[in-house]
């Protein structure tokens, strides 16, 4: 039977949801980290959930979908993109938003970097997902750390928070692609104290 059959048969039966739902996603992210995007299929992932491939499809219609929710499963409790933490300080934000679980020290999250950058770049309709589904609400929830230091008067009047606010992850990643350094707290925190908060903060702070 062809994917396309699969996924209109699938239509007709209950939704996967729950505990089995997160043992796919899980499989998933698991199968992506291993072989990469391009390399992963409903068929690998069923193998590694230990499901078959039409319970997948109960739920997805292809890899897209399934690897963009796994993506966001891998990210429900906290990291740049869902509920930001307030400390009450940029730095204090920063440091907790983009250290620990989902963040950019977060070794699954920095397992899966090299399949997401190799996906978006040859795969259209990954990459679209991606951004409005993944990114787009990352990238607004670290502009919303921006805003709350700019009220708090800790940013300058004039910082142009859309360009700042993504120079963070840029920088780190751009070490680990590039120079191949893994993120960790400390390269995070240094990005922070020597190029985020000179930029960003009114003088004397």
């Amino acid at each position: 039977m062809s994917p396309q059959a699969e996924a209109a048969a699938a239509a007709t039966r209950p939704r996967v949801e729950g505990d089995r739902e997160s043992e796919i996603l899980e499989a998933a992210l698991a199968v992506l980290a291993e072989v990469g995007y391009d390399r992963l299929t409903m068929d690998a992932v069923a193998t590694k959930a230990k499901a078959s491939k039409a319970t997948l499809y109960r739920r997805w219609n292809g890899k897209v979908q399934l690897v963009i929710d796994a993506l966001h499963h891998g990210h429900r409790h906290e990291g740049p993109g869902l509920e930001m933490p307030d400390t009450g300080t940029l730095r204090g934000d920063l440091l907790a938003a983009y250290c620990g679980h989902g963040g950019l020290t977060d070794k699954p999250e920095v397992d899966g970097f090299v399949a997401i950058l190799t996906a978006i770049s040859r795969d259209a309709d990954f990459a679209e997902a991606f951004r409005s589904q993944v990114l787009a609400p990352k990238l607004a929830a670290s502009s919303a750390i921006f805003d709350r230091a700019k009220a708090r008067g800790e940013v300058r009047e004039d910082v142009d928070i859309e360009l700042l606010a993504p120079a963070l992850a840029g920088i780190v990643l751009h070490r680990f692609f590039i120079m191949g350094e893994p993120p960790t707290p400390e390269t995070i925190a240094q990005v922070v104290d020597q190029i985020i908060l000179p930029a960003a903060t009114a003088a004397g702070r």
